[in-house]
């Protein structure tokens, strides 16, 4: 009977269900796009019954495949994806409302009308900026919104996922971290935040490390190869996506290209409360890492989100359209042929994310709009790396992967900005590593880094894979 681990990715832009063997071999990749219903304002949400009808559907796509090749079993399965977004469930499992997006502004009005005192000690307690981002603003607007925080646990999407599979509720650190109520130094419940919430700490689910095995799926919706697998959360995406790479060294700077942009830098401890508020006050985080007592800092734009609208102005939205431009704009020198002034992107803060051109000139077209929008997120990137190198060393090299990283002209404008720039071969990082803290979690061994090493290699083979949809 032939055994895999299974690697779930709920990401931003699509949902991926990825299977290996064993050895880390890659076997078939399934996915689709994330159910977002978008509101005015630049909102968006969806149901959690949808998100997690999304991975029971990519779950029996895939059994169809992998039951050509032999009766099977899946002996783990790792969730990861994206951290802030989740759900408060009652006693009974149902959840008070949809999951609103990482990048939904709701929650801004209401995390700027706490007291002043918790929201100057905020920078530096959880190591995040104040604003709509941390799950705690979302939980606010809901509770302003009438819904009753007593008698409920607060969910990321991954812990929901493994939730309805058949797992317990838990909090995996890096996911928690994003929160807002985690104190950094210790990673304990923060109490001004939930006094500031009305609740107390049991709002957040018991604490646990990426890769623990936390349950036996035994969700009957999934196919009989999936049950009986032992299921972990495998914790936030970007972090998820740096390991399976094996970018998890000081030194290096791993930057994932999704819809979020993400700047990550590994640190071998937690920075003190000063440093961290200087940080969150330029929007950098600093939290958790998915590695047993390791911390990162973590820098985000919404460069991979304004990059999407930009395409889908111009009317692309398929892969061969992405091709045509990208080929279009490494035609044009590195910063395009406009004058100064004739055209400009803005747009990427995280704490922005509306998307704004102004064009003062003649001479424009799609390649140069482009040229803009990758130039603005340069700039990004460069403001955020000077603040961090006044923290921490300097990096060495860059790791840079994620959807954007294929096309050459992203590759080549954030070499203007980012040293030594490397593209990751992994087209599918975040699932692969949600893959590979399945294989931890299904382990004996202890060592992490001795499983996911032998893991890795295992990569070498995965262009043999059985199937892809």
């Amino acid at each position: 009977m032939n055994g895999y681990v299974v690697g779930v990715d709920m990401g931003s832009t699509s949902i991926k269900l990825l299977v290996a063997d064993t050895d880390g071999r890659q076997v078939l990749v399934a996915s689709r796009r994330s159910p977002w219903t978008s509101r005015e304002h630049g909102r968006a949400e969806m149901p959690a019954t949808v998100a997690v009808d999304t991975v029971r559907e990519l779950a029996h796509e895939a059994d169809v495949l992998l039951r050509v090749h032999g009766p099977y079993r899946v002996l783990a399965l790792g969730v990861s994806g994206m951290a802030e977004a989740g759900v408060l469930l009652d006693a009974a499992g149902e959840p008070a409302a949809p999951v609103m997006a990482w990048f939904d502004p709701r929650g801004a009005a209401e995390i700027l009308a706490t007291p002043d005192a918790f929201r100057a000690e905020f920078l530096g307690r959880t190591g995040l900026p104040v604003g709509p981002l941390a799950s705690i603003a979302k939980i606010l607007h809901l509770r302003e919104s009438g819904v009753d925080l007593r008698g409920r646990t607060f969910l990321t999407v991954p812990e929901l996922v493994v939730h309805a599979l058949g797992g317990p509720r838990v909090a995996e650190y890096s996911l928690a971290s994003r929160t807002g109520l985690l104190d950094q130094d210790d990673s304990t419940p923060w109490d001004a935040a939930f006094e500031v919430l009305g609740v107390g700490d049991d709002l957040l689910a018991e604490r646990v490390g990426a890769g623990s095995a936390v349950g036996i799926l035994s969700d009957d919706a999934m196919p009989d190869g999936f049950r009986g697998a032992v299921l972990t959360v495998a914790g936030h995406d970007h972090l998820v996506s740096a390991v399976a790479v094996g970018a998890v060294h000081s030194g290096q700077l791993y930057d994932s290209m999704g819809t979020a942009e993400a700047l990550v830098r590994v640190l071998d401890g937690p920075l003190p409360f000063d440093a961290r508020e200087r940080l969150a006050l330029a929007g950098i985080n600093t939290v958790r890492h998915v590695l047993p007592g390791k911390y990162v800092l973590l820098a985000g734009t919404k460069s991979g989100l304004l990059m999407r609208r930009v395409l889908q102005l111009l009317g692309i939205a398929d892969a061969a359209g992405r091709a045509r431009i990208d080929e279009a704009v490494m035609a044009l020198p590195v910063t395009g042929t406009l004058a100064d002034g004739a055209l400009a992107v803005s747009g990427a803060r995280n704490d922005d994310g509306e998307l704004k051109i102004v064009a003062n000139g003649d001479g424009l077209d799609p390649a140069e709009l482009l040229t803009a929008t990758l130039l603005h997120g340069n700039d990004m990137c460069a403001e955020l790396m000077e603040v961090m190198d006044r923290e921490v060393a300097p990096p060495t090299s860059t790791v840079l992967t994620g959807g954007w990283s294929s096309m050459a002209s992203v590759v080549r404008a954030r070499r203007l900005v980012l040293p030594d720039v490397t593209v990751a071969t992994h087209d599918e990082a975040t699932a692969y590593g949600a893959a590979l803290f399945a294989a931890f979690a299904a382990s004996t061994r202890t060592d992490f880094e001795s499983v996911a090493a032998a893991f890795r290699s295992g990569h070498s083979d995965h262009d043999n894979s059985k199937g892809r949809s």
